[in-house]
């Protein structure tokens, strides 16, 4: 009996540690399911009773497509605005992607896929953000605005499928972000702009290679697009070295003609401006910087100025230096400078600007220097003369045309824009001299509406060509730009008139500005007539309200 208790007592005894445990469920005793008392806490995302339970994810992702969702019946995308993603479509890209750029992240519309290789495969991440930046830095090193910059390199981007995409351009650096998801951890990629150059026959080829990269009827790879890319890169300037020197040359005749100079001056600026360009070259090929390049290329026309003040032969010798100033006056960089500054680029606009001034001081120690050696051998310019500019509207509008004509090729521009923007400078000059001239409105309002008509003729026949603005503007603006009231300056402050010379200087910026003002003015006008994709509130300039303080 004893044994048989103890037997017993042995099958009681418990196995293992889990059967001590207080939770374990006593033997005999059934599970069955409790029903939730009241008061306890239960879930709001659980299913409630009476539905059919689907299948989720082990994680329960938030970025999880709703089982209820289907594509196909899905209505039109709308943005935070209220327009269709379609509407998107019917203008060119430029506009297209600066609605898109000002728009807050949270209410861009999806990408516009233009590229079917990316929807099949998926993007190619890193090749797609090194084109976008080599792309961008093509057409930064050719002068193009920041905010086109960044307008291109979005394009790009979407049309490859890289929709959380931040470009950011500055005066040297471009850079771009890449975030797949909320989730994913953000890819950057940066490129350094070493070296720019001035070359608009490049700079249209890189806008036509953008067009067709977001063009939802041409199929472009990656390959492709590299392959076009490595051909502008290769490809020859249209114009050879020669004819380069010869078109500075006619520029800086066809500006002393301008101004009041006889068949001499025009030679004379021509021999002088030859011979800076020479000079240029020869210290940018010994790697000198830029400044002293231009304080080289500003002696020969202000020498040979002062030679012919020292004949005393009976010409108008300020002509000449007056005429060597057009050709080297940083027109393309302030127009650029200012264009930033006032869609909100401020830090880019600055560096454009401090470029500006270094050039311009440049310019100006060069022809100074030349100016107290003239002194000191018995030159005795007159100041007062060079304002006193004979009024001779034919051969004045003949000579503008030259100049910009001259000026266009300098540029590097393609052959067949050269007589549209030679036209357009000549259309400038014409208003310029019914407002300053006939009308004797003051020189800088007579300016500022000429450079708006230049900015938005140019801008219409851009789109038209879909091509950058700048080859159609640059060149045009030429006949405007103040060598005159540079050159005044500089001979006051040369005879010690340093108050005089200045307020002349003042004028001159004052000019150059309203240039550049007028330029960008004209371009934003040109929109009225275009249709453009960005008449919804939350698809205008943020910066607006924030220049306002708030």
């Amino acid at each position: 009996m004893a044994e048989g208790e103890g037997s017993g007592a042995e099958d009681r005894k418990p196995k293992s540690d889990e059967a001590r445990s207080a939770f374990a469920v006593p033997p005999g005793v059934g599970v069955e399911a409790e029903a939730p008392d009241e008061d306890q806490a239960t879930s709001e995302f659980s299913v409630p009773e009476g539905l059919a339970s689907v299948p989720v994810e082990a994680e329960g992702s938030a970025f999880a497509t709703p089982h209820t969702y289907s594509a196909s019946q899905s209505p039109p995308a709308y943005t935070g605005s209220g327009f269709p993603v379609t509407r998107m479509k019917e203008s060119l890209w430029q506009d297209r992607m600066r609605t898109v750029l000002r728009m807050p992240v949270d209410v861009r519309p999806v990408p516009e896929v233009s590229q079917k290789q990316a929807v099949e495969t998926g993007p190619a991440v890193g090749r797609v953000l090194d084109l976008t930046l080599r792309i961008g830095e093509l057409l930064l090193a050719g002068g193009e605005a920041a905010e086109d910059v960044e307008a291109a390199m979005f394009a790009v981007s979407r049309s490859y499928g890289l929709d959380r995409c931040e470009p950011t351009v500055t005066f040297t650096m471009l850079s771009i972000t890449y975030q797949p998801s909320l989730v994913d951890d953000p890819i950057s990629a940066n490129r350094t702009v070493r070296r720019r150059g001035t070359d608009y026959n490049r700079l249209s080829a890189v806008f036509r290679l953008v067009n067709d990269i977001s063009a939802h009827e041409v199929d472009m790879s990656l390959e492709d697009a590299y392959r076009r890319l490595a051909e502008i890169r290769r490809n020859r300037h249209p114009y050879p070295g020669w004819m380069l020197t010869a078109a500075a040359g006619l520029l800086a005749g066809a500006a002393s003609t301008l101004v009041g100079g006889g068949v001499l001056v025009f030679f004379a600026a021509a021999l002088g401006a030859v011979l800076g360009d020479r000079l240029a070259w020869f210290c940018a090929g010994r790697g000198l910087p830029e400044f002293y390049q231009f304080v080289v290329a500003a002696m020969p026309p202000a020498a040979m100025g002062v030679a012919l003040k020292l004949t005393d032969l009976d010409v108008r010798s300020s002509a000449v230096i007056t005429g060597g100033l057009f050709a080297l006056l940083p027109g393309r960089a302030l127009v650029a400078a200012v264009q930033d500054g006032l869609t909100g680029y401020y830090i880019t606009a600055s560096a454009r600007l401090l470029e500006v001034m270094y050039l311009f001081i440049g310019i100006i120690m060069g022809v100074l220097v030349v100016l107290w050696i003239g002194l000191q051998f018995g030159s005795n310019p007159q100041p007062e003369d060079v304002l006193q500019i004979d009024q001779r509207p034919l051969l004045q509008i003949a000579a503008s045309m030259v100049l910009v004509f001259t000026f266009a090729i300098l540029l590097q521009q393609e052959r067949s824009t050269v007589w549209i923007v030679t036209l357009n400078g000549g259309i400038a000059w014409v208003v310029y001299g019914a407002l300053h001239y006939a009308g004797n409105i003051p020189p800088v309002p007579s300016t500022a509406v000429a450079a708006g008509l230049v900015g938005l003729f140019g801008q219409l026949l851009s789109r038209h060509r879909i091509s950058s603005a700048l080859p159609f503007v640059t060149a045009a603006i030429g006949p405007l730009l103040p060598g005159s009231a540079t050159y005044y300056g500089l001979l006051l402050i040369a005879e010690n008139r340093l108050n005089e010379g200045l307020a002349s200087l003042t004028n001159a910026v004052a000019i150059a500005l309203a240039i550049a003002i007028g330029v960008n003015l004209g371009s934003e006008m040109s929109r009225l007539f275009m249709r453009i994709p960005a008449t919804a509130s939350s698809a205008k300039r943020r910066s607006a309200k924030r220049t306002r303080g708030f």
